[in-house]
């Protein structure tokens, strides 16, 4: 399992890395084209589609992987089940989604950003069927597709002149598209057909099984996504430009999530099986997932820290130059993100749901004080430093509840080398900080490689586990 959860990561990864690439052009089009004030309106409406989405989930996605990689022949049942309850709710879903825009001026977004909430749901739902079975080989080539349609859409909007609705209509396509594949790709593959069904007994179930899943979404969702709405609505001069500005930073660091999010995909069903049938084999599962984070995050967050000024004029242009702070202060939070999603996946596959939600608890609390003290007087500069805490917090709370339920996680024996190696590279690319434009490939291949030589002469990656990953990669040829 531990071989075929690597080979899956790797291939998937790739697949998103190329469909990253593509959406990361289609991001920086459409943030140069709308510009910081109409681009605050856009991130605003997005945030609030996240944010009331909690409750068409009411963490039943949780519970459909792990409860369809532990009895894959149910996995149909709880595909039409969840569906068909998750229309019934998408109801509430739109009073409150109208009721939040409309309270910022926005209701002009509510038919778009209510269908863009709806199809990213069920486009969610219908992905994760493959992740429970782990057949991902259809999902790699969804993340691309789905990254072309919405770029061709995005052309579309710029050439003929479109404003902030047309962008969202778009969003919506790509997850609707999205729909149609994986509904396709499930029957053709006699996993699943979707269709109605609503047993009220089983639903029931699973609310009360899900609730500590849904209100750890519901927490997380509101301490990962609340920042830009605040600085919206706590810094509305010069037409919301800090709520521009801050959208902007805050995206280089979102759409790197995707690769803890894509670990974390793969990995969980893995962690979930190894706790239900091989509980003494979780923590070295656990303790491994938290390295590979690590070894990714840190150099990106090391990275985007020092290179900050020529990423953010070659990423966002002009018009973003006042965004380069956040975005520098914002890296220093991704190495501390990544890894909190080794806890994340660890409480949840074990079933300790329940103790995850009290982590991402604290987590909101302190992300609301820390904004609405520091938005106020420091703007969206206080937002950026707001999330660097905010994850340090959520950090301790998760590595502490770990510890508690299944073991602890040597975190300075498994990251001291990991984050000397990470100081190296970070010292050999300082002096060439500055260095723009096609130059600006030399410090980022010069980091690679320092960074690559330092892991492996400290050490930070050992023989045992390059041989562990080379046998995998060798069976899946």
């Amino acid at each position: 399992m531990g071989s075929r959860a690597l080979r899956n990561t790797v291939f998937v990864l790739t697949a998103k890395v190329a469909a990253r690439l593509v959406a990361l052009v289609t991001v920086l089009a459409t943030l140069r084209w709308l510009g910081p004030p109409r681009y605050a309106d856009f991130a605003t409406l997005v945030n609030y589609t996240a944010i009331v989405s909690v409750v068409l989930d009411l963490g039943f996605n949780v519970l459909f992987v792990r409860e369809g990689a532990r009895q894959p022949s149910e996995l149909q049942r709880y595909l039409r089940n969840v569906m068909s309850f998750r229309l019934l709710m998408s109801v509430v879903a739109l009073v409150l989604l109208a009721a939040a825009l409309s309270a910022n001026r926005l209701g002009d977004l509510i038919l778009p950003g209510f269908l863009l909430m709806v199809l990213t749901s069920y486009s969610s739902l219908l992905r994760n069927g493959l992740y429970a079975v782990q057949k991902l080989g259809f999902e790699a080539l969804a993340v691309v597709l789905e990254s072309l349609v919405l770029l061709g859409l995005v052309v579309i909007g710029i050439k003929t002149q479109q404003g902030v609705a047309f962008f969202v209509w778009a969003y919506a396509a790509q997850y609707a598209f999205s729909c149609v594949y994986f509904a396709i790709v499930l029957a053709a593959k006699r996993i699943a057909v979707i269709g109605w069904r609503f047993e009220v007994p089983f639903l029931r179930e699973w609310f009360w099984k899900g609730l500590p899943f849904a209100l750890t979404f519901v927490l997380t969702i509101l301490y990962f996504r609340i920042d830009q709405p605040l600085v919206y609505a706590l810094r509305p001069q010069l037409d919301h430009l800090e709520a521009g500005l801050y959208g902007a930073a805050y995206k280089p660091f979102e759409s790197l999530l995707f690769i803890p999010q894509t670990f974390l995909s793969i990995v969980f069903p893995v962690l979930a099986i190894y706790h239900h049938e091989r509980p003494e084999a979780l923590l070295d599962a656990v303790n491994r997932f938290f390295k590979a984070l690590l070894l990714v995050g840190w150099p990106m967050s090391l990275g985007i820290f020092v290179l900050a000024h020529p990423l953010n004029h070659a990423l966002f242009g002009d018009k973003y130059e006042l965004a380069e702070p956040a975005l520098r202060i914002l890296a220093l939070s991704l190495g501390f993100a990544f890894v909190n999603n080794a806890f994340i996946g660890a409480l949840s596959a074990s079933d300790r749901q329940s103790s995850f939600t009290w982590a991402a608890a604290w987590s909101l609390v302190a992300n609301l004080a820390l904004n609405l003290a520091l938005i106020p007087a420091f703007g969206y500069i206080g937002a950026s430093w707001a999330t660097v805490l905010t994850e340090v917090v959520l950090g301790v709370v998760g590595w502490t509840l770990t510890a508690r339920h299944i073991g602890r996680v040597p975190v300075l024996r498994l990251s001291w080398r990991v984050v000397l190696a990470g100081v190296l590279m970070a010292a050999a690319v300082f002096p060439l900080r500055n260095m723009g434009g096609l130059a600006m490939a030399i410090p980022i291949v010069v980091g690679v490689v320092v960074y690559g030589a330092a892991v492996l002469v400290l050490r930070g990656v050992t023989w045992d586990e390059i041989g562990w990953a080379r046998r995998a990669m060798a069976e899946a040829r």
